[in-house]
């Protein structure tokens, strides 16, 4: 009897070690994302999550000897699945905000952004925000820095409607087919969007915010905030991180 009670709480000992910093079955911490936000994070020809946030994390997970598999979300359930322990890891381009710094922790801030408005590229009319106007629907991707932009104006009667949609692809497309009159996103995303899409959209005005993108844990999960800080800093310092910048910014993906 001792041998077998000896014998249970090893076992049990074992499940909590492999378990400390969450993650699946298999061992490999869950990584939330949205793949319609390139460069950040995009699928390739086989649905194959990918993208620069997916090469950063896995990166930082191979530096401090952890495992991580991708799962996708919609944007603005990425905040909710971390909290109730669905995902372990939200690596979607998402910003530091305020607001979400509320209900999870971010880690260091990896890369530094600004929303603009884009408009049709022949489209002489909105050369800024400031010509928005209450006739006008403007479009941003659900759950982002850019939707709480677009919510603003309508809120303010600046705009007569703001469509939040899912997916960027979609918000764009209704640009281009003029459903709406402008679409405010970060730049970096909208830049890979121009390059994949030429002559179809442009940037105007100056920046709308300056912001900067981190990755997000639990509330109080210091431990796995501890590596993936760590993790930042070696693949920085050991220039990993300068050649996926130039792999996936220096040309279009």
């Amino acid at each position: 009897m001792k041998k077998n009670i000896i014998a249970i709480l090893l076992a049990l000992v074992l499940v909590f070690a492999m378990t400390g910093c969450g993650g699946s079955d298999s061992g490999a911490l869950k990584v939330g994302t949205e793949p319609t936000f390139p460069p950040f994070d995009t699928t390739d020809e086989d649905q194959n999550i990918v993208g620069f946030d997916m090469d950063l994390i896995s990166a930082i997970a191979e530096d401090q000897g952890l495992e991580v598999e991708f799962v996708n979300l919609s944007f603005d359930g990425l905040v909710p699945a971390v909290k109730n322990g669905d995902i372990d890891i939200v690596a979607a381009g998402m910003s530091i905000t305020d607001e979400r710094l509320e209900q999870v922790d971010f880690t260091d801030a990896y890369y530094d952004s600004q929303l603009f408005v884009a408009v049709p590229v022949d489209n002489t009319t909105i050369t800024g925000i400031d010509d928005l106007t209450p006739d006008m629907k403007v479009a941003a991707q659900t759950g982002t820095t850019g939707a709480a932009k677009v919510q603003e104006l309508y809120d303010q009667g600046k705009i007569k409607e703001a469509v939040i949609l899912d997916g960027l692809d979609t918000c764009m497309m209704q640009l281009i087919n003029g459903d709406v009159s402008a679409v405010i996103n970060d730049k970096p995303v909208t830049e890979t969007y121009m390059k994949k899409q030429p002559d179809k959209i442009k940037m105007v005005g100056e920046a709308l915010t300056a912001e900067s993108y981190g990755f997000a844990v639990a509330k109080g999960n210091e431990e796995l905030l501890e590596k993936l800080n760590a993790g930042l800093a070696n693949v920085i310092a050991d220039g990993t991180f300068d050649e996926l910048i130039e792999k996936w910014f220096s040309t279009a993906q």
